[in-house]
């Protein structure tokens, strides 16, 4: 799955019906600041070798012929935009036979991130839509993944990456890449975390209010060294999560959040939490399962 040599490429999923040039461009320069290949990945379904209704044969085995024709023009025309974007660049195009969540899904096995598109429907039909791909590899993918749906803002100065933060483990991981991605592109860190008041006592708020920023101290503990020119801000913000984030990626250059939390910001990234910051977010949003091994594996990816 690596490149030939030896580096993991930044994997960028094509949609051939829609293909995005924001999404090309957002994988071709972070392959660009990084110094990686990239390599542009179109999954397909072939024909039935069976089917019930022999009369269907001719026209199932045309239709996917044609969806293997589209795949290949959407895979040269992404192949041609990247490099006309970025000219040093190594680029590679795989068509592969396979459904799409899985076809990604091993794609990213090798990867050191893996962009995805988001088509702008709305409510239930987009989670039921480009949902049945990007949830199930958000929750399996065992490298980053990028949902880019919006660009990248810079309508503030600073420019400024968000990350939240809620104090688990794939929280901390999710800060050690928004740290990353902040260097890369000389801008500042907003680590948030946010909370809902309590309908007890003020003193009960205040002591929550506390326990979250001594939380963003200790994730932040540490990880500052390797990134000394990275401006962080701590951010306690009160109200729901979802709506915390979404304000804060109107401006933001991108929105980094761990998959599996503690609550706070993260949650369970396939329950309502995580299905809204990918519907509401105004900002590529970056999703992280755990630091990559050895082996390039995700560690914990299998938690």
């Amino acid at each position: 799955m690596m490149s030939p040599d030896g580096q993991r490429p930044v994997v960028v999923g094509v949609d051939p019906e829609r293909p995005s040039r924001m999404v090309l461009g957002w994988a071709a320069d972070e392959a660009n600041r990084r110094h990686l290949p990239v390599r542009v990945v179109q999954a397909w379904k072939p024909a039935p070798r069976e089917s019930s209704w022999p009369r269907l044969w001719p026209e199932l085995h045309e239709r996917a012929r044609l969806l293997r024709t589209a795949g290949e023009h959407a895979l040269h025309e992404a192949t041609r935009f990247i490099s006309e974007r970025h000219p040093a660049l190594q680029v590679s195009a795989r068509l592969i036979e396979g459904d799409p969540a899985e076809v990604l899904n091993r794609q990213a096995e090798r990867a050191m991130v893996l962009v995805l598109g988001s088509r702008p429907l709305s409510g239930v039909r987009e989670v039921f839509h480009s949902g049945a791909v990007t949830l199930p590899l958000i929750a399996h993918a065992s490298c980053p993944v990028v949902v880019v749906r919006d660009p990248e803002h810079i309508t503030q100065q600073p420019a400024y990456v968000v990350v939240g933060v809620d104090g688990s483990r794939t929280s901390q991981d999710a800060v050690d890449y928004a740290f990353e991605a902040a260097a890369l592109r000389g801008a500042r860190l907003r680590a948030l975390y946010a909370w809902n008041p309590s309908r007890l006592s003020a003193a009960d708020d205040y002591r929550v209010e506390q326990e979250s920023r001594r939380v963003l101290a200790e994730v932040a503990a540490g990880r500052r060294e390797p990134y000394p020119e990275v401006d962080l801000r701590h951010e306690v913000v009160r109200g729901h999560p979802v709506a915390v984030l979404a304000e804060a990626s109107k401006h933001a250059l991108a929105l980094v959040v761990g998959t599996r939390g503690a609550g706070g910001f993260t949650g369970q990234l396939l329950g309502s939490v995580g299905q809204g910051v990918l519907h509401h977010a105004r900002c590529p949003v970056v999703t992280v399962s755990g630091p990559p091994g050895p082996d390039g594996l995700a560690q914990g990816a299998s938690d």
